[in-house]
């Protein structure tokens, strides 16, 4: 949650926000705790997903994880001396998808025979050069996609709230330097600020969790602890995939585990229930 604080009272500031790590995307306008505006989400592979893919393919040290391998190799690569497809330049909306431009990297890492069992370390100069150029050209797009999608959603989202100030980016992407001095020229053209977390912070989601729940707390938002008598067989709904809000009306999406995600009520229907019990 982004908080403005003013002397000991809290104020919730209006934001847009891009969630990005390994499993998932998401573009939402947050409104208020626990109200929000779905603006993208992720139709098949998230970035994480393909940062980790392309730096196993190329055969780099994932032991820090792959976004950060493949982050370092790039700045020693020419970005523009590959040509991958932005993927859905045709789609005019905020979704993300990335299965097709890992599809593109595999079959160029294929085509030039760079063998991904053969680590970096070993690589000659001439292959290291070329392994360097796939993932700066891989970065380049991937990431171009993302600003593609911030672009419009900071549009639909100054349509419905005109008082944003800022774009939040978070989740475990969200420390790669590139993608955020990327973002930071987006958010400029429409005299946004860029918010995001300290990179040690950026996948620690123990903290993000904890701090939202103090969040709601504060408004009074809990369930009460079970009762000592309950009883063995009581059963708990667990929900993998709680959309945070309501779909924007020009963000929907085929995605099959979007239709699925949606069988259950959104955080936002749920808290706005609440307050209207209180």
């Amino acid at each position: 949650m982004l908080m403005c604080y003013l002397d000991t009272n809290p104020e919730f500031c209006l934001y847009l926000i891009l969630l990005i790590y390994g499993g998932h995307n998401l573009l939402v306008l947050a409104r208020d705790l626990g109200q929000y505006v779905q603006l993208g989400t992720t139709i098949d592979d998230a970035i994480g997903e393909a940062y980790d893919k392309t730096a196993r393919w190329l055969g780099l040290d994932i032991s820090r994880g792959g976004g950060p391998a493949l982050e370092e190799l790039a700045r020693e690569g020419d970005a523009k001396s590959i040509k991958f497809s932005v993927p859905m330049k045709q789609h005019k909306d905020c979704n993300f998808s990335y299965a097709g431009l890992k599809t593109q990297v595999r079959l160029k890492i294929a085509s030039k025979n760079i063998i991904s069992e053969t680590p970096i370390s070993s690589a000659s100069c001439q292959d290291r050069s070329l392994r360097a150029d796939i993932a700066a050209s891989f970065q380049r797009v991937a990431v171009l996609h993302l600003e593609e999608r911030c672009e419009r959603a900071i549009e639909w989202a100054l349509k419905i709230e005109t008082s944003i100030k800022c774009l939040v980016v978070s989740g475990g992407v969200a420390s790669n330097h590139y993608i955020r001095t990327r973002l930071d020229h987006v958010v400029k053209k429409h005299d946004l600020r860029l918010v995001c977390p300290p990179p040690k912070l950026c996948t620690d989601n123990g903290v993000m969790v904890a701090w939202t729940g103090i969040e709601h707390f504060r408004k009074g938002r809990f369930d009460p602890p079970p009762s000592a008598d309950e009883p063995d067989d009581y059963t708990i709904d667990l929900r993998p995939r709680w959309p945070l809000g309501e779909e924007h009306a020009d963000a929907s999406s085929k995605s099959r585990s979007l239709r699925t995600a949606r069988i259950h009520p959104s955080l936002t229907s749920i808290v706005q229930a609440s307050m209207q019990q209180q």
